[in-house]
């Protein structure tokens, strides 16, 4: 595979959780050298390493990882803040290999980013309460057409912040989208992949990462953010970490908070691919190997 990837252009992997595509960006990094920028909006929090599946010390050490860990549990992070460490990183001459699940990253890497105001604390504060009193309903039934019909409204996390900026702005977001920037990184100067992973053979692969993660340690890592945790905040999004808060605080079983943790990450894994094939079907697909 790294010897069909032109040596020296960026290269962008996308693909959907347990896909293999870290391991695709370290054999490129390894072979022809660059750095690995990672687009997975959980792995930026220092608190989740094992629970993210963020690069370990071994493979930090075979090659240069950067926008990993970088950020605390409690600090704003969004896709602007993303791109504009890329865009810097981009200036710095280094040849990036970014590599991540977050298909909104890639997007706006690639297509622009809308400059959208920041959304006021009591914004957020009132659209985190409807949500948790009404559910995520509730906010999408006051979006307008435009945009209900353009994010993705299986994801709560997206509904939630178009609620924002039509609260915040009086204008909805896919009106402020039309009003998109050049992007930094055009797809036409990029070697760009997508992973393509069927349902089928990507369930198993889940199951026993998971399994993985509990035998490396995962239960002690959410144990240890136990006493910060804050559901309604963006770094309690780690897939996995909510079912395992649950059992913690003797809601659930722990072999019921394994097997919930991981059909919630096969129905993440399926909005990825749903994503994926919506808004990159002109990146070159890979095979699940």
């Amino acid at each position: 595979m790294p010897q069909t990837i032109a040596a020296g252009r960026p290269v962008l992997i996308a693909g959907p959780t347990a896909s293999g595509k870290s391991a695709l960006a370290l054999q490129l990094a390894e072979t022809q050298g660059g750095v690995i920028v990672n687009a997975d909006a959980l792995q930026v929090y220092g608190c989740w390493r094992i629970l993210t599946a963020r690069p370990g010390p071994d493979d930090e050490a075979r090659a240069p990882h950067l926008l990993y860990g970088h950020i605390g549990r409690d600090q704003p992070y969004s896709v602007g803040h993303w791109l504009r460490e890329v865009a810097a990183i981009l200036a710095s001459g280094k040849r990036p290999i970014i590599v991540g699940g977050t298909g909104l990253y890639f997007t706006a890497l690639t297509e622009g980013l809308a400059e959208i105001p920041p959304t006021p604390p009591e914004v957020r504060a009132e659209a985190d309460a409807l949500r948790a009193a009404q559910g995520t309903r509730a906010l999408l039934a006051t979006l307008d057409p435009a945009t209900a019909a353009r994010i993705d409204t299986a994801n709560p996390a997206r509904v939630q912040r178009a609620w924002e900026v039509l609260r915040a702005t009086g204008r909805g977001l896919a009106d402020w989208q039309a009003e998109t920037g050049a992007p930094v990184l055009p797809l036409a100067a990029a070697e760009a992949v997508v992973m393509h992973a069927p349902a089928d053979r990507l369930a198993p692969r889940i199951d026993r990462r998971f399994d993985a993660m509990m035998a490396a340690g995962a239960l002690d890592e959410v144990r240890a953010e136990l006493p910060f945790w804050q559901p309604a905040r963006a770094s309690a999004r780690a897939i996995g970490a909510p079912e395992l808060v649950a059992h913690l605080q003797g809601d659930l079983p722990l072999d019921a908070a394994i097997a919930a943790a991981k059909i919630a990450t096969r129905q993440y894994a399926k909005r990825q691919r749903t994503w994926f094939r919506s808004r990159m079907h002109n990146w070159r697909a890979i095979e699940l190997g």
